[in-house]
């Protein structure tokens, strides 16, 4: 008689004997919001989700995007909130603790550690550091830690630095592109079965390509097929006031959001969220262009209507689109899409059952 398969001992030997590998799944567990409604669900399929832990996500984007904004902001904020401690990389010697403060960042050392880091093996020695002694910790006394750099375009490589001492600026002759991919490359395999996230910005540049006018993101196409999320924005200019009326004056950006790459919901779909200069985003901000574009909330003359699942008509003034009443559509759309799912898995097993009982007749 053959000896069964130890499968157990087969999956501890090769943990064991092949270095960075771990055997399973690794599904996020936690999930860090955005700040925007709107954004998590395009990244996430989630209104409340927005980026995972144990991933690599990047926001790519022209100068003045809101990427900082976002990455070094809004989900620096919401980590905090739900207890993960944010080590936030600075390349840019950009951000200000009064900066952070004003985004409701708390600086403390127990909650944030900030570090000024210039050079990619630097930014890379850190990391597998900070994972060598993570491994080492008792599974039970491992924190729950998310990396932040801003920005990944900003860092040199050696061959930058000495070129620049020998006052040679020749460039680096492709070296920057090979070692962000060989960065982000080692930390996904690192992080991937560990609560340890890494959220990068990055810049981008016009494409001279007239057949592909999206903007380029720097740094080359490696890193970014290794990255989990890659979330393009643009800048374009908000000229309204407070009640939604059009203006002449600049009053803050429209951060034009597109979803590049994504595993959990469909990719190429954008947003675009309001970061007015007095008040900041507001959450709600790019949800009623989404639900227009779902056929959620139809015009009727001068007023958006929508229907609740219980029947009711809401009917308003653009304007007063926010708070409850969007709460209302974002429940009974993600109530709608979990039905959709359970009925879909109930036809499947169904059919399942159909075909199995015609084979046997």
């Amino acid at each position: 008689m053959a000896k069964s398969f130890d499968v157990s001992k087969f999956r501890k030997d090769l943990t064991k004997s092949i270095q960075g590998m771990s055997a399973g799944f690794n599904d996020p567990t936690d999930w860090i919001s955005t700040g925007s409604f709107a954004l998590n669900y395009l990244i996430s399929g989630d209104f409340h989700k927005g980026v995972p832990m144990g991933k690599v996500t990047v926001f790519a984007g022209e100068s003045g995007a809101g990427k900082s904004y976002f990455c070094a902001g809004n989900i620096v904020k919401h980590a905090q909130d739900q207890g993960i401690f944010v080590v936030l990389i600075d390349s840019e010697n950009a951000l200000d603790e009064s900066w952070l403060q004003a985004l409701d960042v708390d600086t403390s050392e127990d909650k944030l550690l900030k570090l000024n880091m210039s050079m990619i093996d630097d930014v890379a020695k850190t990391i597998s550091t900070f994972m060598s002694d993570y491994k080492a910790m008792d599974e039970d006394d491992r924190p729950k830690v998310l990396f932040v750099i801003d920005s990944l375009g900003m860092l040199l490589t050696p061959t930058d630095v000495d070129q620049f001492n020998k006052g040679d600026m020749k460039g680096d002759m492709g070296r920057k592109p090979k070692a962000l991919t060989a960065l982000v490359r080692n930390t996904v395999n690192m992080i991937g079965s560990h609560n340890v996230g890494l959220v990068c910005t990055n810049h981008t540049y016009a494409s001279q390509d007239m057949f592909d006018p999206d903007d380029k993101i720097s740094g080359g196409q490696g890193f970014i097929y290794a990255s989990s999320i890659v979330v393009a924005m643009k800048k374009l200019k908000l000229k309204e006031d407070e009640s939604g009326n059009k203006i002449s004056d600049v009053r803050g950006i429209r951060a034009g959001c597109k979803v590049m790459k994504t595993r959990y919901a469909k990719p190429f779909e954008g947003v675009q969220v309001k970061i007015p200069y007095e008040t900041g985003m507001n959450p709600y901000s790019g949800l009623v262009e989404l639900f227009e574009k779902k056929g959620l909330i139809e015009k009727q003359g001068n007023r958006l209507k929508y229907t609740t699942s219980e029947g009711e008509e809401l009917l308003e003034y653009r304007k007063n689109w926010t708070g409850p009443i969007l709460d209302t559509v974002m429940s009974d759309f993600a109530k709608k899409e979990a039905n959709e799912v359970n009925t879909a898995e109930v036809t499947e097993e169904t059919d399942n059952d159909i075909e199995e009982n015609t084979i046997n007749d």
